[in-house]
């Protein structure tokens, strides 16, 4: 099942790609609002799947909002991947890797137009992101997918010289800046992949490939995150947890790059579709 936020109202995704308003659809059984259906994740799943549904509608990418538009919280991993935690000059974690957030104001839909900081070094980091369906506490990791409503993408867009300022690194400021935190297009459960814990991720920039990766290569999976996670704090309904990020950013580069005026950055994950970010000064 394919779930969007189409101009801020709840839709699901048809097979043949249109949209079919969820409010509309189920008689006012369940808001409009997206967010709001996390709340009661497993009975919207059991109607969904005994719908009888319209046709649905076409629509634009460019009126996606991110499937999870405010979540509660937003908790985010660093050094996720062996070749990223090498390119970014630290061990790779053993017990848990770094968390920080990113604050909600930076949250934007699939398709968008994004602001540098002046004098800032503005880098790309593509991410599987899981949003939570219920809420997780003290999970065990081999029940933890039960909790997961569905895996969407997103870039942890983040500005180094903010992320590394002052006497210890401002993480989430850093990457907290609008528009740092494009989710989308759709949320797809997890029962709709061959493989929810293998993945690919790919991002571009012009057309010209920066990172491609696998989730199956993650240190700690989707499900242990949420064990790990949960065993020190409630993860809620509707809660994004971005995942990590392979190597390949402008960070870790000889010379280092960074995203420029007029750029267009294109991630993309296997099974749910492409964020479209366009930088601008």
């Amino acid at each position: 099942m394919r779930i969007a936020n189409l101009s801020s109202r709840l839709v699901l995704i048809t097979e043949d790609a249109k949209a079919v308003d969820v409010e509309q659809a189920s008689g006012g059984l369940f808001s409009a609002d997206p967010q709001a259906v996390y709340a009661r994740w497993e009975e919207f799943r059991a109607w969904a799947a005994g719908a009888e549904l319209p046709e649905g509608a076409a629509f634009d990418q460019a009126d996606l909002g991110a499937p999870a538009p405010g979540p509660r919280q937003i908790l985010a991993v660093g050094l996720n991947y062996h070749a990223h935690a090498a390119e970014s000059g630290f061990a790779a974690p053993d017990t848990i890797p770094p968390l920080f957030t990113k604050f909600a104001s930076a949250i934007s839909g699939p398709v968008s137009s994004v602001k540098l900081p002046e004098k800032g070094h503005t880098d790309w980091e593509i991410e599987l992101v899981a949003v939570i369906g219920r809420e997780a506490y003290q999970v065990p990791e081999d029940e933890a997918w039960q909790y997961v409503a569905g895996l969407t993408a997103g870039q942890d867009l983040s500005e180094r010289i903010t992320q590394m300022a002052g006497p210890s690194p401002q993480f989430s400021l850093g990457k907290s800046f609008p528009g740092f935190a494009p989710m989308g297009p759709y949320l797809v459960t997890p029962d709709s992949f061959d493989d929810p814990d293998d993945l690919e991720l790919t991002c571009s920039i012009d057309g010209e490939e920066m990172q491609r990766g696998r989730t199956r290569d993650l240190i700690f999976s989707v499900p242990a995150l949420v064990a790990k996670l949960s065993a020190v704090l409630p993860l809620l309904p509707g809660d994004v947890l971005f995942t990590g990020t392979p190597a390949g950013v402008g960070l870790g580069r000889t010379p280092q790059r960074w995203l420029a005026d007029g750029e267009v950055l294109v991630s993309r994950i296997e099974g749910i579709g492409e964020l479209r970010q366009t930088f601008y000064a």
